[in-house]
C-alpha cells in the first residue's frame, strides 16, 4: 500500500491529501505493474448512493492514477477496463467524480445531470458544486435509472463525493510484459 500511495501523490503532483488517501482505502484496488513496479492504479470503494430516493449499492471508484512517465501509454484505461468488471461483478452501479469526462465517456460512463446532494443525518444538503462532475456506469439494476435525477451519497470528512476509510483492501494486480 505504501508503493500505491508513493504513485498517487506523485501522479496528483502532491495534491494527494490525507482524507484524499482516506477515501481510496477500504475496499478493492486494480494496479497495473511492470516488473513488480506499480505504474497505475484504480480502487473501488462501496457506497450508498440514492437516486431519487432509490438506493444503490454502488462501487465508487477513487485515487485513478497513473504514473506521470507513463501516462498515455493505456496503463489508466486498462485498470478502468478491469475497474469495469468488478463494478459489474459487485456492484448495482458504478460512479465518480471527475474533471476528466472524455477519459471515462470511451468507456462508456455517463456524465450525471441532475442536482447533486449529500446526506447528512436526515438532511439532504444541495452540493451544486459536484453537479458537473460525477459520472455514472449504469448497468444491471441500474440501466435504466434516470441521469437526471437527484443522486445523493452519504456525508463524510473531506470531499463529500469521495469515500472514506472502512474495511479490508483486496488488491488486484495486472502485470504488463516487460518489453
Amino acid at each position: 500500500m505504501t508503493e500505491i500511495r508513493r504513485l498517487l501523490v506523485q501522479a496528483f503532483e502532491g495534491g494527494f491529501s490525507e482524507d484524499d488517501w482516506e477515501h481510496t482505502i477500504g475496499g478493492w484496488h486494480v494496479v497495473v505493474a511492470d516488473g513488480g513496479v506499480a505504474l497505475s492504479h484504480a480502487a473501488v470503494v462501496p457506497r450508498v448512493l440514492e437516486v431519487a430516493d432509490r438506493p444503490l449499492h454502488a462501487g465508487y471508484v477513487e485515487g485513478v492514477a497513473t504514473a506521470p512517465v507513463r501516462q498515455r501509454q493505456g496503463l489508466g484505461s486498462l485498470a478502468m477496463a478491469e475497474v469495469s468488471e468488478l463494478l459489474r461483478s459487485e456492484f448495482e452501479m458504478g460512479a465518480l467524480s471527475t474533471g476528466l469526462h472524455g477519459f471515462y465517456a470511451r468507456p462508456g460512463w455517463e456524465r450525471w445531470q441532475g442536482p447533486t446532494f449529500v446526506r447528512r443525518s436526515s438532511e439532504a444538503i444541495r452540493t451544486e458544486e459536484e453537479d458537473d462532475g460525477v459520472v455514472v456506469l449504469r448497468f444491471g439494476p441500474s440501466k435504466d435509472i434516470d441521469l437526471t435525477a437527484p443522486l445523493s451519497c452519504e456525508g463524510r470528512r473531506g470531499d463529500d463525493w469521495q469515500r472514506r476509510c472502512a474495511g479490508s483492501e483486496r488488491i488486484l494486480f495486472l502485470f504488463l510484459a516487460v518489453g
